[in-house]
């Protein structure tokens, strides 16, 4: 090929390895004149060229030094941090055994994943795979009953949560659309694996810690909120004001994740989550993936992540998708609950837990009845963010997430102002007729007070859990999880459980049982942010939309009530008890949980005899300070001890 200099003259292009490279050429088009200048651009050139042909020859061997001294440098740094200090550094070896797990995952899927599937070619075997099947539905069963057998030989009310279970699953069955079509595959394999994640989490002390040291994690990870919306808005509106404390954080969280999905993180979490309940309980590609996907997006955002195979999706699929949407929480918005005071461990358990549930129950609701077309074993792939950089995905996040703080605030203010007039109206009214209090909250302790029974929790604390329970059914889950943690406030502050005949907090778990409960979008007001969603992607099926969507919100809600039933049979309490003795021997002044608790114990080891001085029984007997003890509790509680 041959180009036209500026002169008129013609300059043979350079080539490269077969490709041209302009910029050489326009060198020697330049010392054209000379053809001493032209040699010797030539010769100044031939040593890069070299280089690069060299480096382009051993690329890969290059990177893969690069590679390896990154490694390298990466552990020396982690050695150097656990040595230093082990306990420091534990978030450290988290984070690094979990990608040391998934690169072998992902190894031993490319290379040996063919070895894999020749080694399991004899379970296709129609007759085995039946036999298979039932072995380890007779093993379950066996195990099911063994450890309740032996579990609650101990904590024999642990029994009430397990019949609530079967309470609520004879209740969608009844309600269930086609009954002789219901897959118990799908139904008890989604309650086993929810059954076997809520133990490991709940029951063994290193799942229970892995959580606890998760929900600190992310509060703390959370707190960096204070250093934007202070600068922003003020010290004094942050600490003291709700809109600047906990509403900026889904700003914060809603950056985090829209980063997490612009990297393919959040995409490659879901899959892998979407894959193994899609192989265990046998759903189809499509409604697994947006149920997934609803552990940490939305209830609207979820149903993006599937658009293009929403138009052909059955009825049965559609409502697995409302469903799900309405039995989990969003990741923004968990980020305001655990900032209302929340148990961060407990609230992620509900999250996860949920997802399975929700497809079993949902399949025992609307079971398969058409011919799906989403049955491949390989899945539905997420789509990549459209955002063309990292700042980019982190600026759309932050400002996405102003729409639901708008849409957040706009509805507490909404909600708590329809409950003050409706709980105004119903004291009016009751008191005509000589009710006096009569509120919403506590018709709803009383109509609702059975089934919160059935959960696990103790009849004392019912009526408090019911009314949180009807609030976040009947208006919303921020304002239930709002007043929930009023009630632990007052708890962890030391007030007395009861004043004036009125219950003032419940007890731990009670706060578990509930936060379970709570855990969920399924509420009256969330079926129209489901139905415009839904509705903007697939206008043609409004009509199955409008059919289905009630339903999805009564199954939705009964998936959180199992979540809690589940929490509610895995319960033990957890934590050192506090020495009594010891701690009403040191000086005191002020309430808190502990306090109340050691003072009630003293109070109920105390008798008056007749007689001025106090007697002591238990372990305060000869004990010198407990009379001292007993003036100083004296002063911060009532009790008929109290002279």
């Amino acid at each position: 090929m041959e180009k036209t200099s500026g002169r008129g003259s013609i300059a043979p292009a350079s080539v490269e390895n077969g490709v041209e490279n302009p910029g050489l050429e326009l060198m020697v088009i330049q010392d054209r004149g000379s053809p001493h200048g032209f040699c010797r651009s030539l010769a100044n050139l031939q040593p890069f060229t070299k280089a690069r042909s060299f480096f382009k020859r051993h690329a890969s061997l290059f990177k893969r030094i690069l590679l390896g001294l990154l490694c390298l440098a990466y552990a020396a740094y982690f050695l150097a941090a656990c040595i230093l200090d082990f306990h420091r550094a534990l978030a450290l070896l988290v984070i690094t055994c979990l990608v040391i797990f998934f690169l072998i995952c992902h190894f031993l899927k490319k290379h040996l994943s063919k070895k894999m599937t020749r080694c399991l070619k004899p379970f296709k075997n129609s007759r085995l795979r039946l036999w298979m099947k039932w072995l380890l539905t007779g093993v379950s069963v066996v195990g099911l009953i063994l450890w309740l057998a032996l579990d609650t030989a101990q904590r024999p009310e642990q029994l009430i949560s397990f019949a609530g279970i079967c309470m609520f699953i004879l209740i969608l069955f009844v309600c269930s659309k086609h009954h002789r079509a219901v897959c118990w595959r799908t139904v008890f394999w989604g309650l086993g694996l929810q059954f076997v994640f809520g133990i490991l989490v709940i029951r063994t002390d290193p799942g229970f810690n892995a959580f606890q040291w998760l929900g600190n994690q992310i509060q703390i990870f959370l707190s960096y909120t204070v250093a934007g919306s202070s600068f922003v808005f003020g010290d004094t509106l942050v600490q003291n004001v709700f809109a600047f404390q906990s509403l900026p954080i889904i700003i914060f969280f809603g950056c985090v994740m829209s980063i997490l999905y612009y990297l393919g993180l959040v995409q490659w979490v879901v899959e892998k989550i979407a894959w193994f309940l899609q192989i265990t309980m046998g759903t189809t590609a499509a409604e697994t993936l947006a149920v997934a996907g609803n552990i940490f997006v939305g209830m609207t955002e979820a149903p993006l992540l599937i658009r293009p195979y929403l138009e052909d999706m059955t009825l049965s699929e559609i409502h697995a998708v409302m469903t799900g949407g309405f039995a989990t929480i969003a990741g923004t918005v968990m980020g305001a609950f655990i900032s209302f005071g929340i148990d961060a461990s407990s609230l992620i358990s509900a999250s996860v837990m949920a997802a399975p549930c929700a497809l079993a129950l949902s399949k025992l609701v609307y079971p398969e009845v058409e011919q799906s077309k989403f049955k491949s074993k390989e899945g539905v792939k997420m789509p990549r963010g459209k955002e063309r950089n990292i700042l980019e995905a982190a600026s759309n996040g932050a400002t996405d997430a102003i729409g639901l703080v708008a849409n957040v605030a706009a509805n507490l203010v909404a909600f708590l102002a329809v409950l003050a007039f409706l709980n105004a109206t119903l004291t009016w009214l009751g008191e005509l007729v000589d009710i006096h209090r009569l509120t919403f909250q506590v018709i709803c302790s009383y109509v609702l007070r059975p089934m919160i029974f059935m959960m696990g929790v103790e009849w004392a604390d019912c009526p408090i859990v019911a009314e949180i329970v009807g609030v976040k059914f009947f208006i919303n889950e921020f304002v239930a999880y709002q007043q929930l943690s009023q009630y632990k406030n007052k708890r962890l502050s030391g007030v007395e459980e009861w004043i004036q005949g009125e219950k003032q907090w419940i007890s731990v778990k009670a706060e578990i049982i509930a936060t379970f409960s709570l855990c969920g979008f399924a509420n009256l007001s969330s079926i129209g942010i489901t139905l415009g969603g839904l509705t903007s992607m697939i206008p043609q099926r409004k009509s199955d939309l409008c059919k289905l969507v009630v339903r999805a919100l009564f199954t939705g809600a009964c998936v959180s009530l199992i979540s809690a039933c589940m929490a509610g049979i895995l319960y033990v309490p957890r934590g050192a008890e506090t020495d009594c003795v010891s701690f009403l021997n040191s000086s005191f002044t002020n309430r808190t949980y502990e306090t109340y608790v050691c003072c009630r114990e003293l109070f109920q080891s105390t008798s008056l005899n007749g007689t001025d001085l106090p007697t002591f029984s238990g372990p305060w007997e000869d004990k010198e300070f407990s009379a001292t003890a007993l003036a100083a509790c004296c002063e911060l509680y009532t009790s008929t001890v109290c002279a």
